[in-house]
């Protein structure tokens, strides 16, 4: 059975474990430097961290369960500024991770479908992403999803710059 529940304060050593996890397994391929991808999942994925982005207003955290196992997990960022998003009453999807062992269950869709009822709930009438040029999977996955490229952006990490898309859809109301 699957379900996804919105985080708690009791969640964020969970969030925490999820974030590191699942942006090395997603990420670890492309990041050059095994040190730098270290280095940036200790900073931006600790529990400390995770507690500072949890608790602000604006960050919504939601946990994906498969039996019971948190399997995967999203973080909604409301109303962030992106030049290329024309929209300001928006939402970035900001993080949509599925651990590893869960993705043949294709449970990234069902957790796609519930983030775009919470926006519809929040009255926000957009929704948008970054995704690594290279990273073929996900650009699929938001493309067959009817997210449009609007732009580009350069994520870093420790400094290294890697090409992002940036993808945008309308929510419908």
């Amino acid at each position: 059975m699957v379900t996804i529940k919105k985080a708690t304060a009791k969640n964020i050593a969970v969030l925490a474990s999820l974030a590191n996890k699942t942006f090395s397994e997603s990420h670890g391929g492309y990041i050059d430097d095994k040190k730098d991808l270290l280095n940036y999942v200790n900073e931006n994925f600790s529990v400390s961290k995770t507690e500072q982005d949890f608790n602000n207003p604006k960050n919504l955290f939601y946990i994906i369960y498969v039996e019971g196992l948190p399997a995967g997990y999203a973080k909604l960022i409301v109303n962030e500024h992106q030049e290329n998003v024309v929209s300001k009453n928006n939402c970035r999807l900001e993080r949509i991770y599925i651990l590893n062992d869960f993705i043949p269950l294709k449970i990234g869709q069902q957790l796609l479908h519930f983030l775009e009822a919470e926006a519809k709930i929040l009255q926000l009438d957009t929704m948008w992403l970054s995704v690594y040029i290279k990273n073929y999977r996900a650009i699929r996955f938001y493309e067959r999803n009817e997210f449009k490229n609007v732009g580009e952006y350069i994520f870093k990490v420790n400094g290294k710059g890697y090409e992002n898309i940036i993808f945008s859809k309308k929510i419908a109301q």
